[in-house]
């Protein structure tokens, strides 16, 4: 596309591909490809590992074989968010919403729903079911609260195809910077919506790229952070998945504000669905002049490329990760130097991480003021979380900053399984901190979670409930940065070793008081000398548990009990006579034969044979089994 006018041109040519799905948006019509019917299957990591592929393969067979071809377009999509009912289909223009389909389902849908108007109501969610029939998926107690920016075209639109993205105002934010504003207008713009970075610190977005802009250089760089390490964290995989051309767009608008002609995505290599939509979307925007030379005829040059990580969770800091795409191992350096002044290869770089460019184009498009009456005062817009754990709705939720942590589990979640009751919420993944019940009603948002202990991150949180164990969730995390620490540094290399040794002390039973202030000591010489934030901040799930559940580590360290009934080495397994029939299911299973007595009688656990494994537990049928 050589001008801006082609490419509203062929917004105008293309928005009937997608018109039929926007019910939602008052936008809803007649498809232009003559549908009656798109039918949006998932196609997300999650979805995928549930067999979304087979299912959209059954589909296109069993649309074939009732001879409704051209009635019904098949769409793959980026995830959807409620990642506990994939594989998710959602049938457009009712927007009815078939959730945990099978293969074996297809047919039936196919047959009843698309070809003669019935919808099959077994495999609907059952809460879009009312008594006046359905109701769209976004009136559900999951989707109702959430407020989706950065998540906007994910579920909604083909990630592969650059037209879908085009009719959804996509590369408009684009052609408006280099055709109606300067590189101040666009720094202003976004200092005035306060859109601060969504990777874990916080900086403000216009902010950091001020600094890049102010440093004069022959080069600059533009980066993504796509390198997403934290356990239970997906937020910028399925943008990825569902709306790559977003970043796309974004990272161009950097390199226009900045004075750089070049980008980088850095992307885990582990997410492969998510590179090969990059590698499309990065070829598509080329051959339609959206990325290359002279774009929209402005004389702006601006190209991206992928660079893949492999795994390493330092890489996410932004030193280690430039210096990974520099072709070399990926350890963090001191700053400053920061890299907007000196980045990657020593020139001034930008790097924010995929949610922070997802909202770019849509503040550019509605504005500072639209972007800004979200949130709270400090820290504006939405926030995409990773919901995980203990947690009926496990998946990706977008809510306007400030939302509690309470509305987040209950509401949006669904509660707790099983009825159990909410133990603590952990976020900012292994450099974060647990909530206790205590700040169940704290708004979620930058400030309050430091006041609090813990941290934004770039989005996981996981839910945990009565039976978790706060000393084994800290040693979870810690083991996770024991692995992870690039060792280039003492205070972490070896401060991270030793906590995790007192750790495992104490959930053997074996430590004392004393050591809860060995800790806390330790932890003070980490935060002040380690290199980069993955040393200073790696005793945070300790110090965060140990401050709003002292009485869980009291008990370890002095009663040599887990209350949870986890640690493996503080329990205690017997067998209570007046439930025991004498099945012998529990004796033949004990891989360490610790158990003995004769059919029909009560049965007996040797505890110096006892593994403490289990297993014994899981095969008695008469809950006769005791855990201590």
């Amino acid at each position: 596309m050589k001008s801006l006018e082609e490419l509203n041109a062929v917004q105008d040519k293309v928005k009937g591909l997608i018109s039929l799905r926007l019910e939602d948006e008052g936008q809803a019509n007649a498809a232009t490809d003559g549908c009656r019917y798109h039918v949006l299957v998932c196609g997300g990591t999650g979805c995928t590992s549930s067999g979304s592929k087979q299912i959209i393969a059954k589909l296109n067979e069993e649309i074939e074989k009732n001879n409704i071809v051209k009635d019904v377009k098949v769409v793959q999509t980026g995830c959807h968010g409620l990642c506990a009912l994939g594989p998710i289909m959602i049938v457009y223009p009712e927007g009815t919403f078939y959730s945990m389909i099978s293969v074996d389902d297809v047919p039936e849908i196919v047959s009843e729903h698309l070809a003669n108007g019935r919808v099959v109501t077994r495999c609907v969610y059952d809460e879009t079911i009312t008594e006046d029939g359905f109701q769209s998926m976004h009136e559900t107690a999951f989707y109702k609260k959430q407020n989706r920016v950065a998540l906007r075209n994910c579920g909604l639109i083909d990630p592969e195809d650059i037209n879908e993205y085009i009719a959804r105002d996509g590369y408009q934010a684009l052609g408006k910077v280099l055709k109606e504003m300067t590189p101040d207008d666009v720094i202003k713009c976004l200092l005035d919506s306060g859109l601060r970075g969504r990777g874990g610190g916080g900086f403000p977005t216009g902010r950091k790229w001020q600094l890049a802009m102010g440093n004069d250089a022959d080069q600059k760089y533009v980066c993504c952070n796509a390198d997403e390490g934290d356990p239970g964290a997906f937020m910028d995989r399925s943008v990825l998945e569902g709306d790559p051309h977003v970043v796309l767009e974004a990272m161009a608008i950097a390199g226009y504000v900045i004075g750089a002609n070049q980008g980088y995505i850095y992307v885990r290599a582990e997410y492969p669905i998510a590179v090969d939509r990059l590698k499309i979307a990065i070829a598509q925007a080329r051959e339609q002049g959206l990325l290359g030379k002279d774009i929209f005829g402005t004389g702006f040059d601006f190209d991206v490329d992928l660079r893949l990580g492999a795994g390493a969770f330092v890489c996410g800091e932004e030193t280690a990760l430039l210096t990974s795409i520099e072709g070399q191992r990926g350890e963090p350096h001191p700053r400053p130097p920061f890299p907007a002044v000196k980045g990657l290869w020593e020139k001034p770089t930008i790097l924010n991480n995929v949610e922070t460019y997802a909202n770019i184009p849509q503040i550019i498009l509605k504005g500072a003021d639209w972007f800004a009456s979200m949130g709270t005062e400090k820290s504006k817009g939405t926030k995409v979380f990773a919901l995980g754990g203990k947690v009926n709705n496990v998946g990706l939720v977008e809510i306007p900053m400030g939302t509690t942590l309470r509305e987040i589990v209950e509401e949006i979640g669904g509660g707790i399984p099983n009825g159990k009751k909410f133990k603590a919420a952990q976020t900012g993944g292994p450099s974060g901190g647990c909530i206790s019940a205590d700040n169940y009603d704290i708004p979620i948002d930058y400030d309050n979670l430091i006041a609090i202990g813990s941290m934004m991150g770039s989005g996981g949180l996981i839910v945990m409930d009565e039976d978790s164990c706060m000393v084994d969730i800290a040693k979870f995390f810690l083991e996770f940065t024991v692995d992870e620490s690039c060792g280039k540094c003492t205070p972490c290399r070896i401060g991270t070793t030793r906590l995790l040794e007192l750790l495992n002390k104490i959930s053997d039973g074996k430590a004392t008081m004393e050591d809860l202030d060995k800790i806390e000591e330790l932890a003070a010489y980490m935060k002040q000398n380690a290199l980069c934030a993955l040393g200073q901040t790696a005793a945070n799930p300790v110090l965060s548990t140990i401050k709003n559940f002292r009485d869980e580590y009291v008990a370890h360290i002095v009663d040599k009990k887990c209350p949870a009934g986890v640690c493996k080495n503080l329990l205690t397994y017997s067998i209570d006579p007046e439930k025991c029939k004498g099945c012998t299911m529990c004796a033949k299973n004990c891989p360490a034969e610790a158990i003995t007595g004769e059919k029909k009688k009560p049965h007996e656990i040797d505890p110096d044979k006892c593994l403490k494994c289990g297993v014994c537990m899981s095969k008695c049928k008469f809950d006769a089994i005791v855990r201590k």
